[in-house]
């Protein structure tokens, strides 16, 4: 017999998964003990869970998979061979509806870039900023872990400038964080201004602001350039539309939580962390938005499932905790949105197990991180 632990690890199927499928009647383990709960599968199992997990990456609905299983172990081939053949047919007929709607997708983004092409390609008069040094170090040390690695993607591969009045805002997004800072600024009272800064550019400008005074930053037709003292970095700017970051932030009221850093950070780094598979047809989802809540990219990420609880603190839930109310997040991701908190004491948003978590400064509203949960159930 298996654990559950054992069968998810040779079955490729992640744990949750597997007391989904229990829940959902396709997989039922061989024996459940009536004591603990705790879940076991005898060895003719394996082939199935295996199957199921083939079934589950090609997207095949839960109806079909649970026909194709009881076809699988009796004589009924034809059926299981017709069952395939229908969803193939389907994920093509699919494939062919998306190509069309992308094609009318490109040719509407077509036509509005040639409409944008001259407002787009730079800006028309020089852009020159006084920025006070420290405050723009700790803006970039918010933000600077959540820019995007993804060469699909090359809009999101560093910090976006946003100057407007006499603020000047950071944002950094990989689609499954999202890091906002603010600095003030001084010297611009035209429009508002945008430029993504590519990450080894803002790393450069990091490594500037050492001192206490006041540093320049301009934006010049193509090029962004940090003058400290006799110290300058610049280099061009990517020329890509950066997402409309205000409309990712507004997030339905959740339960706050005042945790103590190095106490709740102790607590992610020793405490339980649930697997969770991911299929290949699921690496492009779990972005920072609303709706579906995919799992993330990579072959497996270690998560952490969180809740507040009635005394308004936020516990780390064990392995087999299933409450609904859980949230479960990247503990990995969550680890450095603490550390670019930057602070002991950071406020812990939580909403739905479906809306972005949210870490924020108790003195600073303006910076906060936000971590996309991933769905256990699957």
């Amino acid at each position: 017999m298996r654990s559950i632990g054992e069968m998810a690890r040779d079955s490729g199927l992640g744990v949750s998964a597997l007391r989904f499928y229990d829940r959902a009647g396709v997989l039922v383990p061989a024996w459940v003990d009536p004591v603990s709960g705790y879940r076991w599968y005898a060895p003719e199992q394996l082939d199935e869970a295996r199957l199921l997990a083939r079934l589950r990456r090609a997207g095949m609905p839960l109806a079909d998979i649970r026909l194709v299983l009881a076809g699988w172990s009796s004589a009924e081939t034809d059926l299981v061979r017709g069952l395939l053949q229908a969803h193939l047919r389907r994920l093509e007929l699919g494939l062919s509806d998306a190509r069309r709607e992308f094609s009318t997708l490109r040719a509407t983004l077509d036509h509005r870039e040639n409409a944008m092409a001259v407002s787009s390609t730079a800006t028309a008069t020089a852009v020159r900023l006084s920025v006070p040094a420290p405050e723009l170090a700790a803006a970039l040390d918010a933000v600077r872990f959540a820019v995007g690695t993804d060469p699909d993607l090359p809009m999101l591969g560093g910090v976006l400038f946003d100057v407007e009045g006499d603020a000047l805002r950071l944002v950094a997004t990989d689609r499954y964080r999202m890091a906002v800072a603010r600095t003030s600024a001084a010297g611009h009272d035209g429009p508002r201004v945008q430029a993504i800064v590519p990450a080894p550019l803002t790393d450069a400008m990091r490594a500037l602001l050492s001192g206490d005074e006041a540093v320049g930053f301009t934006v010049d037709g193509a090029r962004v350039t940090l003058d400290a003292g006799d110290r300058q970095a610049a280099g061009q700017y990517l020329a890509y539309d950066f997402p409309d970051y205000r409309r990712l932030v507004h997030l339905p009221s959740g339960r706050r939580a005042l945790i103590d850093v190095p106490a709740f950070r102790r607590a992610l780094e020793t405490g339980p962390v649930r697997a969770s598979a991911v299929r290949e047809d699921e690496q492009r989802g779990g972005e920072v938005r609303g709706g579906d809540v995919r799992e993330q990219e990579g072959a497996s990420r270690g998560l952490s499932v969180l809740r507040v609880i009635a005394d308004g603190t936020v516990t780390v839930c064990e392995d087999g905790d299933d409450d609904p109310n859980n949230v479960a997040v990247n503990r990995d991701y969550l680890l450095d949105a603490l550390t670019a908190g930057g602070r002991d004491r950071l406020v812990l948003e939580i909403g739905a197990p479906t809306a972005p978590l949210a870490i924020r400064r108790t003195d600073d509203e303006t910076a906060f991180s936000l971590l996309m949960p991933v769905r256990l159930d699957d």
